[in-house]
């Protein structure tokens, strides 16, 4: 009969430990620690347990079969999952309350059209989602709820039905009384999630698993839940704008860093084809501190506008403010102007901001940053339809980056015809009277 140890492992990454310990010596965190229970068997302890008749496979004999996806009709989330779900494809899904979460999973059942999608609801009821639906104008007749938190209810559910999608609304909300803990607890949803992951793959069915965030932004529970999975998603955005982009992080079946673009609307979730045009239209023309850079968003080109404010400061130290991009990278940035160009910027409050609510932290924006810096302290509009981009060293240099080509072709479709790359750098450079 197997044996109850206890142990104590962190919330954060997951670490074990026999003590329980304050600073988890893995990730860091404080007082990340919980109690446990694990079990330990008699033959594993002695090492006597052994598996007989496993025999190594010749990768040379392999043939590939290129798996049937399942596509979702949404050309954003098709382009995120690389290309539609996988059979037996374990997704979770990332974000923060409210964002929009079960409002993308939805508009994800309407537009597969007369394949059955399973939604277990542990979180809201089903008048609550009758109301969602309703709003989206969705008659919802492939879709069937579970208001299910129980693990083996919902794993029958999966193995006995015949559905095309199985959607888990969240993870956290599960718990099975093999295992200790309450819902929610490290051991619950590691344990939930390895049974449905089987449960998914045996069954060949895609499943898309809901997962809370922590205050810093990352998947609640320990990194083993994003190992168990096979691809991970982020629903993000600012909660004061109407755009969500929906970005992967992980992906077994696809590229990773492939960002989707949305727009938050009465009717749902709708999505952005063309997401350069729609940031830029309310571009005020001929402004001082603007300056349009483009950034890879995995293989796609986006437009973006930067917008610089100076003023005189107040006090005996600067103030340095950023919305959407690091404020650390600013403080180098505007170091470089300082030494490099010569630009006296230790008498100016410099606040930066990415219009639209969305946070860039490629390096091919320095370049666009410290130029719409220089215009905000020369009080000098950049010239029309330029576009810059380029990552600016601390010797005042500026050095290539990624997908030139793609970058300056996106900017001219859109009307740009000013395109400042690193290598046109100095001629603009001496139109602004500025040398290095």
């Amino acid at each position: 009969m197997a044996k109850l140890k206890t142990i104590f492992v962190c919330q954060s990454c997951g670490t074990t430990a026999a003590n329980w310990i304050g600073q988890c010596p893995q990730c860091g965190e404080w007082n990340t620690f919980v109690e446990d229970v694990t079990q330990v068997s008699s033959k594993a302890k002695s090492g006597l347990s052994k598996t007989f008749g496993v025999k190594p496979i010749k990768l040379s004999e392999v043939t590939i079969r290129p798996a049937k996806r399942l596509s979702c009709n949404i050309s954003e989330v098709d382009r995120v999952l690389g290309g539609g779900f996988v059979p037996g494809q374990v997704v979770l899904l990332a974000g923060e309350p409210g964002i929009g979460k079960s409002t993308i999973l939805t508009e994800i059942a309407r537009n597969l059209g007369e394949v059955k999608v399973l939604y277990v609801c542990g979180e809201e009821n089903i008048d609550q989602i009758k109301i969602r639906v309703s709003r989206m104008n969705y008659p919802a007749k492939n879709l069937s709820m579970l208001p299910e938190t129980h693990l083996e209810s919902i794993e029958d559910a999966i193995r006995t039905g015949d559905y095309g999608l199985v959607i888990v609304d969240s993870v956290q909300t599960l718990y099975t009384d093999d295992l200790t803990g309450v819902a929610g607890s490290i051991t619950q949803v590691r344990g939930c999630t390895q049974v449905l992951t089987i449960a998914a793959k045996d069954k060949g069915v895609p499943l898309v698993l809901v997962g809370h965030v922590t205050k810093e932004g990352v998947v609640a529970g320990p990194k083993v839940l994003e190992h168990i999975v096979d691809t991970v998603l982020f629903l993000e955005g600012d909660s004061q704008h109407l755009y969500r982009l929906l970005r992967t992080t992980k992906n077994r079946f696809g590229p990773v860093s492939e960002v989707g673009i949305f727009e938050m609307n009465a009717t749902g979730m709708q999505e952005v084809t063309n997401p350069s045009k729609i940031f830029l239209e309310q571009r005020l023309a001929k402004s001082p501190g603007s300056c349009v850079t483009v950034i890879m968003e995995g293989y796609r080109p986006i437009l973006f506008e930067v917008q610089a404010l100076s003023i005189k400061t107040s006090f005996g130290y600067p103030k340095r403010t950023a919305s959407g991009y690091n404020v650390n990278r600013l403080q180098v940035l505007l170091a470089i102007l300082e030494k490099r160009v010569g630009l006296n910027l230790s008498s100016y409050d410099i606040y930066l901001n990415i219009a639209g609510g969305f946070k860039i932290s490629e390096y091919a924006a320095d370049l666009a940053v410290c130029m719409a810096v220089a215009s905000s302290i020369k009080d000098k509009p950049l010239a029309e339809k330029t576009a810059v981009f380029g990552e600016c060293g601390l010797n005042g240099e500026v050095r290539q980056v990624t997908y030139q080509d793609k970058r300056v072709k996106e900017a001219k479709k859109l009307g740009y015809t000013n395109v400042v790359s690193p290598e046109k750098v100095r001629t603009m450079l001496e139109a602004m009277h500025i040398a290095f």
